[in-house]
């Protein structure tokens, strides 16, 4: 089976690349020169500073999705509704949320019950809304510094609130999804980020700026200042990026830098903060879309650049992009300062005999309107209760309706799509895959891909070290992580999370004291990375290091007092001490952050069997059997008592 899935793979692939050709390298080493603030000594300037001297169009451009995009949790600011239908059940993790406001400030309280009695009560403040309404309004909570996803949402165009994508079916990770740069910088403008770790930033914007989408402005600013003005209605002004004055493919490459959302995987050396308009999207990162056999019926939100790219109005012609239709300082709302018709009629005129195909009772119904015939209204793969525009522009203008399991029945996985760049090589392709398996498809076939890839890549030894250690990490291979180790020294490597994995492979095998300098440096390089930090205070706990244990968990704590596994530690190390009320202070605390959290209940029922409590004890074991129906040792711990 999987041997039949990569072939498919291999060869469905070469039918998606569409060749850059020298005139388009030859035109954008000609817009590298001509746009000075491409370089590295332009600077970001806010958007106040833009608001100066363009206030008309700061004013509408804050009522558009990408001006409503992230704020402050305010009543004001929200789109929800919050009356007696605002509450949300996990049916599988059995708790139920309600979202509420208390002098303005926003909270989500989770609660669990039995029968009458609240049993579980957990109450986060949420500090920001993410998404601009016209789909969804979701939830990040902001513990210092680290930001972390609420787990629901309100979907505005069904007026309901549920559970956030991605968290049906047992996935909900509850408060503490981490939101790292790569959704951020997607859904805000840059805000200032920890390097050290994976989601803790310094200082936070309120929504997209003008710079995103026109490139840093210090240079076109201390020109005007100046006095330097330029007649934009006849020349260009190159101080400052106009996507207008852009080739269609760099146009498409700054709209398609979050509407073409897929598998991210940055180029070497490079972060989410590095692309600037006008760039090539490649330069920074290849984005890569799974394709199915039922891609054309089912597609993902942030699709529009992909989908508009399969358009025959797109493929046929050499000036269609995304501003064609959109005038990205105006909400699509406008539609007399969005161009959706007059596009079309532009290629299609009306005074064209049979320009419109379709039956003159619907054109009267729909009162010809191309958009609502040839770019239908869609549901979404990965947001549930919405719909959007598929940007597909279809010459159907009846697409046979098919139910949802005759679209599964077909959706067989034909492999990885890059949309940024044809020049993939298979190590490009190899960590595509890795993406994948990582964020969306954790799947053997998927891994399989990686290993055909890294065994015909022709890239050195060196150079596919970091991405084999990955491929055995995730493939659980960690005997063959050991065994590659020893090709590298520890002074060469210098990426935390290849250190965390050998070092974590070296654990998996039992040989605990080399993981330490592993596990060490890559805390070293990604301070605030409190997972690393945890698994070095459990080495060192496991190696009788305790007291360095104790640093290490009471420093996570300092970071982030919500931390289930921190707490349950620091509760066994204090057991070992036989200081017991101090244990049971910390396993108490990690389950009212956790009430299923399986350690701290293992834990805290051996504390209680100790003291002889066993009626206590009971009670935690019959709760822990009834979450964790696998653990063999809750049940021996029954029997005994």
């Amino acid at each position: 089976m999987y041997k039949y899935f990569i072939i498919i793979s291999v060869l469905i692939l070469p039918l998606f690349l569409a060749y850059c050709t020298k005139s388009e390298d030859r035109e954008y080493e000609r817009v590298k020169k001509l746009f000075r603030n491409l370089g590295d000594s332009a600077e970001y300037v806010g958007m106040n500073t833009c608001l100066s001297c363009h206030k008309n169009v700061h004013d509408t451009y804050k009522e558009t999705g990408m001006g409503r995009s992230f704020d402050l949790a305010r009543p004001w600011r929200s789109d929800a509704k919050f009356d007696e239908h605002a509450i949300v059940y996990d049916k599988d993790l059995d708790y139920y949320y309600k979202p509420f406001f208390r002098d303005s400030i926003l909270y989500v309280l989770e609660f669990r019950l039995e029968g009458k009695d609240t049993v579980h009560k957990r109450m986060e403040r949420i500090d920001y809304i993410i998404g601009s309404g016209h789909h969804t309004n979701s939830h990040m909570i902001h513990r210092n510094g680290y930001l972390f996803q609420a787990p629901i949402t309100y979907y505005t165009q069904e007026g309901k609130w549920d559970l956030a994508p991605g968290y049906e079916k047992a996935a909900s990770s509850r408060f503490n999804r981490i939101i790292a740069t790569e959704c951020l910088t997607c859904h805000n403008h840059f805000p200032k980020h920890v390097s050290e770790s994976e989601n803790k930033y310094l200082e936070m914007p309120r929504g997209i700026e003008c710079e995103r989408c026109h490139g840093p402005g210090s240079i076109h600013a201390k020109e005007k200042l100046k006095g330097i003005i330029i007649d934009t209605s006849k020349y260009a002004d190159y101080s400052i990026t106009n996507p207008r004055h852009l080739p269609r493919d760099l146009q498409m490459d700054i709209c398609q830098r979050c509407h073409l959302q897929g598998v991210a995987v940055l180029n070497e050396g490079k972060s989410f903060f590095d692309f600037r308009p006008g760039m090539r999207l490649s330069d920074i990162m290849q984005v890569y879309l799974p394709r199915f056999s039922n891609s054309h019926e089912r597609f993902i939100m942030a699709s529009q650049a992909d989908r508009l790219r399969l358009s025959p109005c797109y493929l046929k012609s050499d000036e269609l992009s995304c501003i064609s239709c959109h005038n990205p300082h105006h909400s699509v709302k406008s539609k007399e300062n969005n161009r959706y018709n007059e596009t079309c009629l532009s290629c299609h005129p009306s005074s064209k005999k049979n320009f419109c195909s379709a039956p003159a009772a619907e054109r009267k119904v729909e009162k010809d309107n191309c958009v609502k015939c040839h770019m239908r209204r869609s549901g979404s793969i990965d947001i549930p209760h919405i719909t959007i525009t598929d940007h597909n522009i279809c010459k159907e203008t009846a697409r046979k309706k098919m139910t949802a399991k005759e679209q599964d029945d077909i959706a067989a996985f034909l492999g990885l799509e890059c949309l940024t760049s044809t020049k993939t090589s298979e190590l490009d392709l190899a960590k595509g895959y890795l993406a994948l398996n990582d964020k969306f498809m954790k799947d053997r076939a998927v891994l399989d891909s990686v290993a055909f890839y890294l065994k015909k890549s022709k890239a050195t030894a060196k150079d596919k070290f970091k991405t084999q250690v990955h491929y055995y990490f995730a493939a659980e291979q960690y005997a063959q992580i050991v065994d590659l180790h020893s090709t590298v020294t520890l002074s060469e490597l210098n990426d935390a999370w290849t250190l965390y994995r050998i070092g974590e492979a070296f654990y998996r095998t039992q040989q605990l004291p080399k993981a330490l300098p592993y596990f060490e440096k890559a805390v070293k390089l990604k301070k605030y990375n409190l997972d690393f930090q945890e698994k070095l205070g459990v080495l060192y706990a496991r190696l009788g290091l305790a007291e360095k244990a104790k640093v290490v968990f009471n420093f996570v704590l300092t970071e982030d007092a919500a931390r289930p596994l921190t707490l349950s530690n620091l509760g066994l190390i204090a057991a070992n001490t036989r200081d017991m009320d101090r244990a049971l202070y910390y396993y108490n605390k990690a389950l009212s952050f956790d009430p299923d959290f399986e350690t701290a209940l293992m834990n805290k029922a051996a504390l209680l069997i100790y003291q002889k409590k066993n009626a206590d004890a009971r009670k935690v074991l019959e709760h822990l059997i009834k979450k964790h129906p696998a653990n063999p040792q809750a049940r021996e711990a029954m029997k005994a008592i």
